[in-house]
């Protein structure tokens, strides 16, 4: 596996762009596992209240004890 590290801004739409000289770099076909890292301090409340309830949307009834925990 080869790793290819770049940092990008990040402007709330569906697209992350990826710089010229990066994508310079990829296989032209194949598969990819992409991983974002964003910054600790990030105040976006949004994003973890969607990704909390997107986690426990399909969680099994016995994991319903966990739900009062936030």
């Amino acid at each position: 596996m080869n790793a290819v590290e770049f940092t990008t801004e990040l402007s709330g739409s569906a697209v992350l762009p990826i710089p010229i000289e990066v994508a310079a770099q990829l296989p032209k076909s194949g598969m990819a596992r992409i991983i974002v890292l964003t910054d600790e301090h990030s105040n976006d409340a949004d994003w973890r209240a969607g990704s909390y309830a997107q986690f426990l949307r399909d969680a099994p009834q016995e994991d319903a004890i966990y739900d009062s925990y936030r």
